[in-house]
């Protein structure tokens, strides 16, 4: 009892000082990872907190972070400006496979190319959640809030089919064809978001008559939001589709539907998805972290920075070559693709069906990116959104963004 009563009094303390500290280099993941870290120094972590308890908060906390983001993306604008997010989708995402691939051989000889290529897939996909202080933060163009704020709900969607196939070859498992694995992935990334814009819109539009015929209040439209976004992820696992892009699709349908009529329903979301964010990344910090860092090798250290500094920069530098992306606007992209829940997932998931040796060295990179992205993310994310916007702004004539709204001095940010 002691574990959870320390947990509640770290959660209000934590709330009554989050948006001062969201103005400094301490960000709510790097908090809410250290305090689980200290828990498990202090031998407080509660006996039923474990790997089955970790997978399931951090998957839901994910679904829901997802919907919420989708839901507040303009989508109106994004169909006049898709051409940033969908170059780092469709040109990113692959070549920071490939360049994560090469960089694993070269850095860790002697590991099997199929684990390495496992491990730069699994550190494919972005963080929404640890990018809130740049995509919420008003100093930051619109324009590109918006590119990050879709990749980052993509492509961890788009990364899993390429991971669950790499993890079946990692596992030796030839009773399925390629020619099955390659339906497998076009089911996943097409009738995910069918499922996801399906349930989004009908929700969306049934929400709105209740309103109109007086049935629900703002504290129910909540919930029902709630329910959606767990709706399109199960409704797309059950017909075969992709559940993470079902809630970012789905998100994006409902937003569209009731934008500027259910404006409760987001700071209500906001909450819950806050709070199962901050849930998942304590449990990290409590069961995994330790354990990853007892494993931490120089090799694994320089392959993490390399995805960080080199492997995402290069990829995203080069997929938006010809486009009206201003050299510094490049720059910011690379380099805030932080790894956190997806990646902590998609690889609890995979070393599921793998032998002890794989399930290690797989975990091990992938948690221990995640909190050394945390880290280092988290200290840059304010200064850099500051330097970011004043670059911008600097960059007189530039087409690809209006002027900057905010003084990058008075640093404004919509939540924590």
């Amino acid at each position: 009892m002691t574990a959870y009563l320390a947990l509640a009094v770290f959660l209000v303390g934590f709330s009554l000082v989050a948006r001062r500290l969201a103005a400094t280099v301490i960000s709510a993941p790097m908090a809410f990872m250290g305090f689980g870290i200290l828990t498990w120094w202090g031998g407080l972590v509660p006996e039923p907190f474990s790997r089955e308890v970790l997978d399931v908060v951090a998957e839901v906390a994910l679904v829901v972070l997802l919907f919420l983001d989708a839901a507040q993306t303009d989508a109106r604008a994004l169909r006049r400006d898709h051409g940033w997010p969908l170059r780092m989708l469709l040109i990113g995402l692959p070549l920071g496979f490939v360049i994560g691939t090469l960089a694993g051989w070269l850095l860790l000889p002697g590991w099997p190319l199929a684990v390495v290529a496992l491990i730069a897939a699994i550190l494919v996909p972005t963080d929404a959640a640890l990018g809130q202080p740049v995509v919420s933060n008003p100093v930051v163009p619109e324009r590109s809030r918006r590119a990050l704020t879709v990749e980052s709900g993509l492509n961890d969607g788009m990364a899993l089919p390429l991971v669950l196939l790499i993890a079946a070859v990692v596992a030796a498992e030839t009773g399925t064809s390629g020619a099955d694995w390659l339906w497998f992935g076009l089911l996943q990334v097409t009738l995910g978001p069918l499922a996801g814009i399906c349930v989004g819109w009908i929700g969306g539009r049934v929400l709105i008559l209740a309103q109109e015929r007086s049935t629900t209040s703002d504290v129910y439209e909540g919930i029902a939001a709630l329910a959606l976004a767990g709706a399109a992820y199960i409704l797309a696992q059950l017909i075969g589709g992709n559940g993470f892009i079902a809630a970012f699709a789905g998100g994006l349908a409902f937003g569209v539907v009731v934008r500027g009529r259910c404006a409760f329903v987001y700071e209500f979301t906001e909450s819950e998805g806050q709070l199962l964010s901050w849930m998942a990344f304590y449990l990290l910090g409590a069961v995994l972290v330790p354990e990853a860092v007892d494993g931490l090798t120089w090799q694994v250290l320089a392959l993490i920075l390399v995805s960080l500094f080199v492997v995402r920069p290069l990829a995203i530098w080069l997929s938006l070559i010809g486009t009206d992306a201003l050299p510094v606007t490049r720059l910011f992209f690379g380099w805030f693709g932080p790894r956190g829940l997806a990646t902590a997932l998609f690889a609890l998931l995979v070393v599921e069906g793998e032998d002890g040796a794989v399930a290690e060295m797989v975990e091990t990179v992938a948690i221990n990116a995640v909190w050394i992205s945390a880290v280092l993310h988290g200290v840059t994310a304010v200064p850099g959104a500051v330097w970011y916007a004043a670059r911008v702004q600097a960059s007189t004539g530039a087409a690809e963004h209006r002027p900057v709204e905010a003084s990058a001095r008075r640093l404004r940010i919509h939540r924590p």
